[in-house]
C-alpha cells in the first residue's frame, strides 16, 4: 500500500515538528526548514525525509502543511501555491485564520484545496485525543471530509466556523489571556518579587496561577507578539482590558467599597456555570499534589517513573521526596526527577515494560511433595506472585529414592527476579514440599 505524502514546510521546529510524531506511522512525512543542517538532523531523528525546497516539497505533497511563524505564513503560500500537486490540499496552522484564508483563496488555483485550521494544543502536547482543532475552510471540496474524517478518528474535538469567527473567539482565548498574564508576569518583575520565597507562602490557587501564568509566558515571544499583532480585534481587546484595570485601580483607591462589589456580582454573574468551574479547578488543585501524595506511600519501595515529555521510563527504589523532586535509586545510579514532569507508573503498566525491557530468569526447582498433591492448585498460586511470569511441569518421579506415599515434582519458573524465585521455593515447602 502506498502512503499519501505529507508535507510540513517549518516541520523542523515547534508544532510543526510535533506534527511529525502524529503523522509518520501513518503517512510518508517530508519536512523543510530554513537550517538545512538541523533540517537533515531533525529529519534523520524523526525518521522522515528532508527536502531543501519548499517548492519541491509542495511539488510532491498530496497534504501541505504550512507551519511558519504567523508573519512569514502568506509569504510562503505565495511562494509554493505556483508549485502544488494537482488534486493536492494545503492546510496552515497558524493561530490566526482570516490573513491565511483570504491569502490561500487568492493564489491557489481551483484544482487545489485548501483548508485553514488551528490546532489550539502546543508543542508540548504529547496526544491528540479530545484535543481542540477549529476549521475554517470556505469551501469544501473532496479533502475536506476526508480530513475531517481522519480528525474525528483520533478523537479531536473538531469546530467548524469562519475565519473571522475563529479569529475573534482567539482574541478572547489568547489575545486576552496572554495580555493578562504576561502583565501579571511583568508587575510581579517590576516588583522584584522573588517567586520561589512566595512558595512558603502559596496557596493552591495561587500555585495554580503562576504554573499558568510560566506556562504562557515561557512561550516564544515572537510567536505571542504576532499573536497580539497580528489579530485584528487586539487593539479593542487590550484597550478593553485596561480600562476595567484602570477602573477597578480606581474604585479600590478611592475606598468605594460598593462599586467594587457590584462590579465584581455582575463579572461573576457573566462567567457562566460557576458550579462546574469549581468543580474543574477543584480537580486541577487536587492533581497539584496527587503525584506526591501517591509517591509518599513508596519510599523505599521500587517505582515506575514516566517522563511525561520524553517518554523516558526510569525504575529503582525511591529513597526520597521533596516538594519538587523524586530521587530514584537504580543500582548505582541516584536520578533525581521533577514530580511536575513524570507520571507514575500503574502496577500493571509497570510489569508489562519490564516483561518487555528487562531479561528474564529462569530456573528448574525440584520438590517432593505429598501424592495427593494437586499441581494446578501450586501452578495459578506461584503464577499469582509478584514478578513471577510463568511456571511449567517439566518431571514428575515416584522412584527407588522418594517414599512410597510422595512424588517428585520438577518446575521450570520464570520470574523477573532471582529473590521471587527464592520465594516460590519458600512457598513450595509452606505446601508441605521439601526441596530436593
Amino acid at each position: 500500500m502506498i502512503k499519501m505524502n505529507v508535507g510540513i514546510i517549518g516541520g523542523t521546529d515547534g508544532l510543526g515538528k510535533t506534527l511529525v510524531y502524529y503523522f509518520r506511522d501513518e503517512f510518508s512525512v517530508f519536512i523543510t526548514g530554513r537550517d538545512h543542517v538541523k533540517g537533515k538532523e531533525v529529519a534523520d531523528e524523526l525518521n522522515v525525509s528532508y527536502i531543501e525546497s519548499n517548492a519541491g516539497l509542495a511539488n510532491i505533497s498530496d497534504i501541505l502543511v504550512i507551519s511558519v511563524p504567523i508573519e512569514h505564513t502568506s509569504d510562503v503560500i505565495r511562494e509554493v501555491a505556483p508549485f502544488m500537486k494537482s488534486g493536492s490540499v494545503m492546510i496552515d496552522v497558524t493561530s490566526v485564520k482570516e490573513e491565511p484564508a483570504k491569502t490561500m483563496a487568492e493564489v491557489l488555483p481551483e484544482n487545489i484545496e485548501y483548508i485553514p485550521t488551528h490546532p489550539i494544543f502546543g508543542p508540548r502536547t504529547t496526544f491528540l485525543d479530545n484535543q481542540v482543532i477549529v476549521l475554517t475552510a470556505d469551501r469544501k471540496g473532496k479533502w475536506y471530509e476526508k480530513v475531517y474524517n481522519y480528525l474525528e478518528s483520533k478523537n479531536m474535538r473538531i469546530i467548524e466556523t469562519t475565519a473571522a469567527k475563529h479569529d475573534y473567539m482567539m482574541s478572547i482565548v489568547q489575545v486576552l489571556t496572554h495580555f493578562s498574564f504576561i502583565s501579571t508576569a511583568s508587575a510581579i518583575e517590576k516588583l522584584r518579587v522573588d517567586i520561589s520565597e512566595t512558595e512558603d507562602y502559596e496557596s493552591p490557587i495561587y500555585n495554580l496561577m503562576i504554573d499558568m501564568i510560566a506556562r504562557i509566558v515561557a512561550q516564544n515571544p515572537y510567536l505571542t507578539y504576532n499573536i497580539q499583532s497580528m489579530n485584528n480585534n487586539g487593539p479593542k481587546i487590550r484597550n478593553t482590558f485596561a480600562e476595567a484595570v484602570s477602573e477597578l485601580r480606581d474604585i479600590i483607591n478611592d475606598e468605594n467599597e460598593d462599586e467594587f462589589v457590584k462590579i465584581a456580582i455582575k463579572a461573576t454573574k457573566h462567567m457562566g456555570d460557576i458550579t462546574n468551574a469549581l468543580g474543574r479547578s477543584d480537580k486541577a488543585i487536587a492533581a497539584l499534589n496527587y503525584e506526591y501524595v501517591y509517591l509518599n506511600q513508596f519510599i523505599g519501595k521500587e517505582v515506575g517513573l514516566k517522563h511525561i515529555y520524553s517518554g523516558k521510563i526510569h525504575v529503582g527504589i525511591l529513597e526520597s521526596l521533596d516538594n519538587k523532586t523524586a530521587t530514584l535509586k537504580d543500582g548505582n545510579m541516584i536520578k533525581k526527577l521533577r514530580i511536575a514532569n513524570i507520571r507514575i507508573l500503574l502496577p500493571k503498566e509497570l510489569y508489562e515494560w519490564k516483561l518487555e525491557n528487562w531479561k528474564t530468569r529462569t530456573e528448574s526447582v525440584s520438590c517432593v511433595f505429598s501424592k495427593n498433591v494437586n499441581v494446578e492448585t501450586i501452578e495459578n498460586t506461584v503464577l499469582n506472585m509478584e514478578n513471577i511470569i510463568d511456571i511449567k511441569l517439566t518431571d514428575a518421579y515416584n522412584g527407588p529414592q522418594i517414599a512410597e506415599d510422595s512424588i517428585s515434582l520438577t518446575f521450570e519458573i520464570t520470574s523477573l527476579y532471582r529473590q521471587d524465585i527464592e520465594n516460590v521455593k519458600k512457598l513450595f515447602t509452606g505446601f508441605g514440599g521439601t526441596i530436593r
